[in-house]
């Protein structure tokens, strides 16, 4: 398998295929292509670009632009920590300085708001939201994702 053929054309075209026909389907197929692999593979921009009747930067543009897409894969589980007034005001921002230092195996990412502001500090790891979140309950919460500390 060559570099352009490295990633998965045929979960790309999936995709396509799903959300080709939707108004303004750029963002869906982003999102969809992120949730089927992972993250959106740079060799899959052309692949989209052509789908989708877009210049290759158009496409590379939405994808650098937003912070939630990513084009590698992530090292591990991804644990999003809200950064958000309601999570800063009972400790978010220890708790996000905590899992930097502490999620060497995880893919650590500082969001705005996970919808959780009545149990701030909140966290979301891989796509389930915690909340009353502490340093202790996120070691354990690592711990049970098989040793992500």
């Amino acid at each position: 398998m060559n570099q352009t053929d490295s990633y998965d054309r045929q979960a790309v075209g999936r995709v396509l295929a799903e959300r080709a026909g939707l108004h303004g389907p750029l963002m869906p197929v982003l999102h969809g292509v992120q949730e089927a692999l992972g993250h959106v593979p740079q060799q899959a921009v052309a692949q989209i670009a052509q789908a989708l009747n877009l210049s290759r930067a158009e496409v590379h543009g939405v994808l650098t632009y937003y912070h939630h897409f990513r084009s590698e894969p992530p090292k591990g589980p991804v644990l999003q920590v809200c950064r958000a007034e309601a999570c800063r005001s009972v400790g978010g921002e220890q708790l996000l300085s905590h899992a930097q230092h502490c999620g060497a195996h995880c893919e650590v990412e500082p969001v705005y708001c996970l919808g959780l502001c009545a149990m701030a500090p909140a966290v979301m790891l891989e796509g389930q939201p915690y909340g009353r979140m502490s340093s202790a309950k996120l070691d354990e919460l690592l711990d049970d994702v098989g040793g992500a500390r």
